[in-house]
């Protein structure tokens, strides 16, 4: 994940400090990237908490990243919250990541093996590292549509303790072709919808509309998605006439039926 990588190295930065390290992993649990002080890389490395490590709830039961992923939401597995002996020693606080098309990523986590950490701060490392999944899947998001302007959506979805950004990608006809995994529960978007073409207006109000009723190409194409592709149906919603209708689809280079 090349987004995540000075993402790492800032919650490293703000978290580094209080004796935790930094762990990202693949959809299936096994770390791929890791943030640490070398003072505690041998402990750390005795506990697993190291590249090619496998967390998955199959290989370590209850634990912060195998739980996180399974259940698709943040959690922290404090101490003998974990279901084997040998991990109880830690404190892991984890967030699931979501790619650019609302799939299951991977998982951030921070682990401690501070006795003294307490309910206030295990709150605020939760909160660092919840910001930081959702950087990582913001900076992806706009990677993977770079060429699409990104639309928040409202405030996002809870998820536990977690709140994502709702964004879309949409292109310049005001079509989406893009959201995040928070904007897919929030609006029920999915990628039927997004194949059959579904107008960002529809689903953001008459705001999103405004943005976009320059252009004649972009109503024409709204109009055929409400549709469904049906050119006597589109013109009765644009007003015009179905003649009038095929010279403009004509004209632009679309299809109807």
């Amino acid at each position: 994940m090349l987004a995540a990588q000075p993402v790492l190295d800032r919650l490293f930065l703000a978290v580094g400090d209080t004796g935790c390290c930094v762990l990202l992993t693949d959809a299936q649990g096994i770390a791929v990237d890791r943030r640490g002080a070398a003072v505690d890389d041998e402990i750390f490395h005795l506990w697993g908490l190291w590249p090619g490590s496998d967390w998955s709830e199959a290989a370590e039961g209850t634990n912060g990243i195998g739980t996180a992923l399974v259940e698709h939401r943040a959690v922290t597995i404090h101490r003998d919250q974990h279901f084997h002996t040998r991990n109880t020693a830690l404190s892991c606080t984890t967030h699931p990541i979501h790619d650019h098309l609302g799939r299951l990523a991977g998982a951030l986590d921070v682990s401690s093996a501070r006795a003294d950490a307490t309910a206030i701060m295990l709150g605020l490392i939760s909160n660092a590292v919840g910001d930081a999944a959702r950087a990582i899947e913001t900076q992806a998001f706009r990677q993977a549509f770079a060429d699409a302007r990104i639309v928040l959506a409202g405030g996002g979805v809870a998820d536990g303790a977690d709140r994502s950004a709702a964004l879309l990608a949409v292109d310049r006809d005001d079509l989406v072709i893009g959201a995040t995994r928070a904007a897919r529960v929030a609006l029920k978007i999915t990628d039927a919808r997004i194949a059959a073409q579904l107008p960002a207006s529809d689903l953001l109000g008459s705001a999103a509309e405004t943005d976009f009723s320059d252009s004649e190409r972009g109503a024409v194409r709204r109009a055929l998605a409400r549709s469904g592709g049906n050119v006597s149906a589109a013109a009765r919603a644009l007003g015009v006439s179905r003649a009038t209708l095929h010279r403009k689809l004509n004209r632009l280079g679309l299809s109807g039926h």
